[in-house]
């Protein structure tokens, strides 16, 4: 969320940044509470000293034997009145934070203005073997087939998925499950042993807490799996005593549990920064897809995704958004595949970030670029919803700038696989790379 000191500081120069994203700030409520918030402190403030005052008059009148009674009844009316102030005061409070944690995240002066996809910047590219006059990548000299039909061949069944659970799913036998596994494993070993990340085992669920400080909640609420429990019996402490249950939801990447890690947390400022990796299956209901990419694993409601998370001292953050979307990269040369990075434009970025870098990898079938990794700084908008800050040796505590980037999705790194390295035969080269992941396979079908 937003500092809302900024807010009160310069309000048009926010309330114009967020313009820049699409986001039209309700300046008219926002004034409206802070009018009656400061009223609301005001008056409590006057109070407070009308007591204070009145208490020293009366122990003068009474050490003097003088009666008092007027100013003792005076006196009494306050304490409800601020009582009332209090709980006036804690709803205006609750009605401004509910607005804050709505506002998505100041695009940094780095990003640039723009209202969709279509403004987004190309910074870099890598291509291997590319067309002279395009500079994407060059044909694979025979008409490709598309990642389903080549799956298919290799154990890929959408027939069964849906017969087990309905659309957007996918089961894999065989050979393209192995492939699939492989490329798992080795995202997860080049980020653990060339790039520093601590792996991590996470939870696939999840309170609403842990959304709410993240950014998932409220605003994505519909585009999570909810859970419900099984059961009468109620929710236990660590203790053993009944506890209400609270919301829980299927995790849509593990971004959410890594970053949850410093959750109300003071960490040591030598500690940073913290670099943890997880490989999971994500959940979405994909609820505003619009019917894109029904067929394939494009955007199915689980997936596989290997997960990059940094918390880093805020000073760091620019220089290690850079070094993580060069750490998701790395994972695509190394298979071979090509692939671009985009700079969002401000209409483009997600809610909590405030600068990202899109990889996008080629897929000939398509004969286009598509998203396979995102790569974003949030700075101190997920750690002021979390609490979560650091401190060196006899300095205030300061809130840490949090991270998080794919490295990668693993369904579209297949896919990815799947349609580069396919012969005019059907069949699949498989990258160097996997091969000792595939037990010295070097093709497939």
């Amino acid at each position: 969320m937003l500092d809302p000191a900024l807010l009160r500081k310069d309000l048009d120069a926010v309330v114009s940044r967020l313009a820049s994203r699409g986001f039209t700030f309700a300046v008219d409520q926002f004034n409206g509470l802070e009018s009656r918030r400061k009223n609301v402190q005001t008056e409590t403030e006057a109070l407070q000293a009308q007591r204070n005052a009145l208490a020293k008059q009366i122990g003068g009148m009474k050490s003097r034997g003088e009666d008092a009674s007027a100013l003792l009844t005076e006196s009494q009316a306050i304490p409800v009145r601020l009582k009332a102030l209090e709980q006036e005061l804690a709803d205006i409070l609750a009605q401004l934070n509910d607005m804050l944690m709505a506002i998505p995240n100041l695009p940094h002066e780095s990003v640039p203005v723009g209202a969709s996809a279509d403004d987004n910047v190309e910074v870099r590219r890598w291509v291997p073997h590319p067309d002279p006059a395009t500079g994407d990548p060059a044909g694979l000299g025979f008409e490709p087939r598309d990642h389903v039909t080549l799956g298919e061949a290799i154990g890929l069944d959408f027939d069964t998925a849906a017969k087990l659970s309905g659309a957007r799913f996918s089961f894999m036998r065989g050979p393209i499950a192995r492939l699939h596994r492989a490329l798992a494993q080795f995202m997860l070993d080049l980020q653990t042993g060339s790039h520093g990340y601590t792996e991590c085992y996470t939870p696939y669920i999840v309170n609403a807490s842990t959304l709410m400080g993240t950014g998932q909640l409220p605003k994505f609420k519909n585009d999570m799996f909810w859970v419900t429990r099984g059961g009468d019996e109620p929710s236990l402490d660590e203790q053993g005593n009944p506890v209400a249950r609270e919301d829980q939801y299927l995790i849509s990447t593990s971004e959410i549990t890594l970053t949850s890690l410093v959750r109300d947390t003071i960490v040591p400022a030598a500690d940073l920064p913290i670099r943890l990796t997880a490989h999971t299956p994500c959940f979405r209901s994909e609820a505003g897809s619009g019917g894109r990419d029904t067929r394939g694993l494009i955007r199915q409601h689980q997936f596989d995704k290997v997960e990059m998370v940094q918390i880093v001292a805020p000073q760091t953050s620019n220089d290690t958004l850079e070094d993580m979307a060069g750490h998701a990269g790395k994972v695509l040369e190394l298979l071979g595949l090509p692939y671009r990075v985009m700079l969002l434009c401000t209409g483009d970025m997600g809610f909590g970030a405030t600068k990202t870098y899109d990889l996008e990898v080629w897929l000939p079938a398509q004969n286009t670029w598509r998203e396979i990794s995102s790569v974003s700084n949030c700075e101190t908008f997920q750690a002021r919803r979390m609490q979560a800050r650091s401190r060196a040796d006899g300095g205030k505590p300061e809130f840490v700038h949090t991270l998080n980037g794919s490295g990668l999705a693993v369904g579209r790194a297949l896919v990815a696989v799947l349609e580069n390295c396919q012969q005019a035969d059907g069949s699949i080269l498989i990258p160097e790379v996997l091969c000792p992941y595939m037990g010295g396979l070097t093709q497939l079908g």
